[in-house]
C-alpha cells in the first residue's frame, strides 16, 4: 500500500503542544488523598514524547510549545535537543512554571492524573516568530487531541495546518484525549475541523467512536475513508495493529513484554509509524517497527525513557517473541 503521506524530504514533522514532567506514585492505589512516595521527574508531554521518538528515529522534527524558567523546563528541553530535535521553538515564560502530571495507577491497570496544563507555561504558547519560522519549513503536521484542551494551541494548529497544506505537506491526528481533559463544544469544533483535513488517523480502542459515531468499527472506519482521510491505523495495545485504507488492510502482531509503565506508549507508536511512511517504508514494515516501538516503551519507567532508535528497534524486534 502506497502512503500519501507527504515524503520526508519535503520538511520536518512538527507538533504544537504541552510540554510537561510527570511524577509518579509508587504505590498501586485510587487518587492522591494520602501521602505516599514518588518517582520522577521525568519528560512528558503527548507531543513532546511523540516528537522525542520521530527525532530519534534520525528524522527531521521540532515542537511548538512553551516551558518555565524553571530545572523541569530544562530538563525537557535538553532531552528533546539531545534527542535531535529541533527545539528553537519552545518559548521559556518568565512568569508561569513548567507544567505538570501527576500520575498514580489503580489495581485495574487504569491511572489518575492530575494535571497543571492550563495555568503553566503549556498554557501561555504562541505564534512566535521561531514558530512562524519552524512551520514554514515543515512538511507533516501532527496533532495530539490533548493538545485542543489549552486553548491558545489551536490559531497556531490553524495557521499551520493552512500553511503546510497549501505546499503538499500533510496532517496526522491522535484523538489522545484523557477524562481530565475533557473536550468542550468548542473543542468539538475544532477536532472537527482537523477531521476534514486529516490524511493519517491514529485511534486507540473508543477513540474510533470519537472520531465517528457508530454501532460498529467496520462502519464508523468506512465513514472516516469515505470522507477522505487517507490512512487509518488502530493501535490495540496487546493485539497489536491494523492499517486500514481505501484499497484494504494489514494487521501485524504485538511483541510480548513485561510492562513497566504504559504512559507514551502510544505516542512512540504513532511517530515511529509516520516516520516510517515518511520514510518510504512499507506499510508492513511500518507498522511491525511502531509495534515495537509502543512495546519496547513501555518497559521503561518514564514516558519518554523507552524511546528508540531504529538500531535499538531492529535489536529489540530481533530479540523479542510476537503474539
Amino acid at each position: 500500500m502506497t502512503s500519501s503521506l507527504a515524503p520526508e524530504n519535503l520538511g520536518p514533522t512538527i507538533t504544537v503542544g504541552e510540554i510537561l514532567v510527570e511524577i509518579m506514585a509508587t504505590t498501586i492505589g485510587k487518587g492522591f488523598l494520602d501521602a505516599q512516595p514518588l518517582i520522577g521527574p521525568f519528560p512528558s508531554g503527548a507531543p513532546a514524547i511523540f516528537i522525542d521518538q520521530v527525532a530519534k528515529l534520525g528524522a527531521q522534527a521540532g515542537i511548538i510549545a512553551a516551558v518555565g524558567n524553571d530545572d523541569f523546563g530544562r530538563l525537557n528541553v535538553e532531552r528533546l535537543r539531545d534527542d535531535g530535535a529541533d527545539v528553537s521553538a519552545i518559548a521559556v515564560s518568565p512568569d508561569f512554571p513548567t507544567g505538570s502530571a501527576f500520575v498514580r495507577y489503580a489495581n485495574d491497570g487504569t491511572r489518575d492524573f492530575v494535571y497543571n496544563i492550563a495555568r503553566s507555561a503549556a498554557g501561555e504558547i504562541k505564534l512566535t516568530d521561531a514558530a512562524k519560522s519552524l512551520i514554514t519549513r515543515a512538511g507533516h503536521l501532527h496533532v495530539m487531541g490533548s493538545a485542543l484542551s489549552i486553548p491558545a494551541v489551536w490559531p497556531i494548529i490553524n495557521f499551520a495546518l493552512q500553511d503546510i497544506k497549501k505546499r503538499g505537506g500533510t496532517l496526522s491526528v491522535d484523538p489522545n484525549m484523557r477524562k481530565e481533559l475533557a473536550a468542550g463544544e468548542e473543542t468539538g469544533r475544532q477536532f472537527a475541523t482537523l477531521l476534514k483535513a486529516t490524511d493519517l488517523l491514529l485511534p486507540s480502542g473508543d477513540e474510533l467512536f470519537v472520531a465517528c459515531p457508530a454501532s460498529s468499527e467496520s462502519e464508523a472506519i468506512g465513514k472516516l475513508l469515505a470522507s477522505g482521510i487517507s490512512e487509518i491505523v488502530m493501535k490495540r495495545g496487546q493485539k497489536g495493529s491494523a492499517l486500514v485504507t481505501k484499497t484494504g488492510s494489514i494487521s501485524r502482531p504485538a511483541f510480548i513484554v513485561d510492562e513497566v509503565d504504559p504512559t507514551g506508549a502510544g505516542d512512540c507508536f504513532g511517530a515511529t509509524y509516520l516516520t516510517c511512511r515518511r520514510l518510504g517504508h512499507s506499510a508492513e514494515q511500518a507498522l511491525d517497527y511502531a509495534n515495537a516501538a509502543g512495546a519496547r516503551n513501555v518497559t521503561y519507567r518514564g514516558p519518554m525513557e523507552g524511546t528508540s532508535t531504529f538500531r535499538e528497534l531492529d535489536q529489540f524486534i530481533a530479540a523479542t517473541p510476537r503474539k
